[in-house]
């Protein structure tokens, strides 16, 4: 057995972690119930959702005194008070406690609201009976008075209420005997059989800013898959056969080490040979040593550069980013034969706030991207004022030659399938729109955000997109994303930044929330193969995010992300983020690896991709 200790975070300030993220469900694992190691980053994995009024906004909403317990039946159930966003009490959950239940501890379902009383809730816990299949639940009251009953589900709405004595439980320290058995059975008096939960809590924890709640036992197995899904995989080891035949470098270079990763993944990489002691010329074997290939990236490869895109196109690659140097009036590209020679390419002027009648400054995350064996730059502009800023399309004429700003068409505002506007300009605006291919078809998805007659913050769209003229839509666009956790409304109301990876059976979307700042956050949407992309209802969401200022130490508000594939099948993570809490933002690129469960590891830096001590390969090469 393990143990799986559930906190929340004190909140340090705004610009560390915020209410709106300490105010979360966290997780830490522990063998022995002393020492705890924390999962995720020591960020939270289960947020509440916000509540939507008539007119579209969201109230943010956070989590207090979370409880974790067994369900009687298997899975888990979690109850805790919900919040406003920077814990103040809600009014909407005045008298109830919010569930979730969950089957693997990482994806969690919101239940809503369970009424208790009249009265707000100051903490909770649960305990699964499995001898009745029932779940019997401990609260207080911000009065002081304690009460419980029992449910037979986490989906049941109705419940009698049991006074019950509040020594220990004022404390936050629920004995079994008042979770587990009936009120009137209990006896003044009776011999404690120990703290519900709080056995293998520890008295401290070295984990920073944790404030524990209460702590469960787990399988191992179930510990095991946790480790797997909530900590970033690390190299232990390189497989590579001991003997190899090649004729020639050619075919010696086709020969790929097998890494391999603490979750039960792995990845293919080339290795550089020592070729000092064989001759291709004379057959024989040959004692063969090389070491793993990798890519070296200090972090940041350009300051001054956000929303960074790099494309591959005509054999050549191509790296295009947010000039925030010049306060966004330009664009710049850079080319070159490998991505490593983009860091120290010539830039050459694409596109600026001048050329255009209606292109003014802030121009917004630029996004290459081939359509029908067509090259197109996706962008946003506007005349000259925030409020006007919308989605654009440039097109390289045919044989034209990407870094020549003369071979680019005039941008173009995307409309809807109609021709109309996509929106009405100085009421809304539409940004960082992407495009990709899915199952034969193409779509598009942006950020679009209502400021008139109020701010609805910003939310993802998505629609099919006429491959023919991609600066219009085939269908009206559909809901896909809105801020509703608190990592995604965090100093705003923000959904941005969408960029598609596709994979064999499953479509991944990762996006962009919260303010650009050091709240800045990377969320992933997933749907499967065979599904209709246009019903948002088949998309799943991630309760977290996936990178974060938490993530890897040194890079602050992370996000706004792009993928490019090399030429060895490696995909290729462009991103931003501040070189220090007050940085300015600035693109990096990292590996994407792809963990046991095929999901996309975005964190995994290069001292985790290959470990030094696995790092040197050895064989026995045959000239044939």
């Amino acid at each position: 057995m393990a143990y799986l200790l559930n906190y929340t975070r004190q909140p340090v300030n705004e610009k560390i972690y915020d209410p709106r993220l300490a105010y979360s469900m966290h997780l830490a694992i522990s063998e022995d119930g002393r020492e705890y190691q924390a999962l995720n980053h020591n960020s939270g994995v289960l947020f509440a959702k916000a509540t939507e009024n008539e007119d579209g906004s969201l109230n943010a909403k956070s989590l207090k005194n979370p409880w974790l317990f067994a369900l009687p039946h298997g899975g888990y159930g979690v109850a805790a008070v919900r919040v406003e966003g920077d814990g103040e009490a809600d009014a909407l959950s005045r008298g109830s406690v919010l569930l979730f239940a969950t089957e693997n501890l990482t994806e969690y379902r919101e239940l809503g609201l369970l009424k208790l009383g009249a009265e707000y809730i100051e903490q909770v816990a649960c305990m699964g009976l499995p001898e009745t299949g029932t779940i019997r639940i401990v609260w207080q009251e911000q009065t002081g008075n304690c009460f419980s009953s029992e449910i037979r589900s986490l989906e049941e709405r109705e419940l009698i209420r049991v006074p019950v004595k509040c020594e220990g439980i004022s404390q936050g320290i629920f004995r079994t005997e008042d979770i587990s058995a009936p009120a009137q059975q209990k006896q003044a008096g009776s011999p404690e059989e120990g703290e519900a939960g709080l056995r293998n809590l520890p008295a401290e924890t070295a984990i920073e800013g944790a404030v524990p709640r209460n702590a469960i036992e787990i399988p191992e197995e179930t510990a095991e898959k946790l480790r797997k899904s909530l900590l970033t995989p690390v190299n232990t080891g390189v497989e590579f056969p001991e003997q190899i035949q090649a004729a020639n470098l050619r075919e010696l270079e086709g020969y790929l080490a097998r890494a391999l990763y603490s979750d039960g993944s792995s990845a293919w990489k080339r290795i550089d040979w020592n070729l000092s002691e064989v001759d291709f010329s004379r057959k024989g074997t040959y004692a063969l040593t090389g070491k793993v290939h990798q890519e070296h990236y200090a972090f940041p490869i350009a300051y001054d550069r956000a929303d960074p895109c790099i494309g591959r196109w005509g054999g050549k690659y191509y790296f295009i980013a947010t000039n925030d140097a010049d306060g966004n009036r330009t664009l710049y590209i850079r080319e070159a034969d490998t991505i490593p020679g983009l860091l120290e390419a010539e830039e050459h002027l694409l596109l600026d706030s001048e050329t255009y009648p209606g292109i003014g400054g802030l121009l917004w995350a630029p996004e290459f991207h081939e359509i029908n064996g067509r090259l197109y730059i996706f962008h946003a502009a506007t005349p000259g004022e925030f409020f006007w800023e919308e989605s654009h399309v440039m097109e390289l004429k045919e044989g034209g030659n990407p870094i020549r700003r003369e071979d680019w068409s005039a941008p173009r505002r995307v409309v809807r399938k109609d021709g109309s506007d996509l929106c009405e300009a100085g009421k809304e605006i539409t940004l960082d729109m992407t495009c990709f291919e899915w199952q034969g078809e193409y779509y598009a998805v942006w950020s679009q955000r209502q400021f008139l007659p109020k701010d609805l913050g910003a939310w993802l769209y998505i629609a099919k997109l006429d491959p023919k003229e991609p600066w219009k839509l085939l269908t009206d666009p559909v809901i896909l994303s809105k801020p509703e956790y608190g990592w995604a409304n965090n100093h705003t109301f923000v959904d941005e930044g969408p960029f598609a990876l596709p994979r064999e059976e499953r479509l991944y979307l990762t996006f962009s929330s919260a303010a650009v700042d050091t709240s800045y956050v990377v969320g992933l949407l997933s749907i499967e193969k065979g599904l209709d992309l246009l019903d948002a209802g088949n998309w799943k969401k991630k309760n977290y995010p996936i990178l974060t200022s938490r993530s890897v130490a040194g890079e602050f508000g992370t996000g706004h992300n792009a993928y490019v594939t090399d030429e060895d099948g490696t995909v290729w993570n462009s991103y931003h983020a501040r070189p220090g809490v007050d940085g300015v933002r600035s693109s990096g690129i990292r590996r994407v690896h792809f963990n046991a469960a095929g999901e996309p590891v975005l964190d995994m830096t290069e001292e985790l991709d290959v470990r030094e001590a696995y790092s040197k390969v050895k064989t026995l090469l045959t000239v044939r």
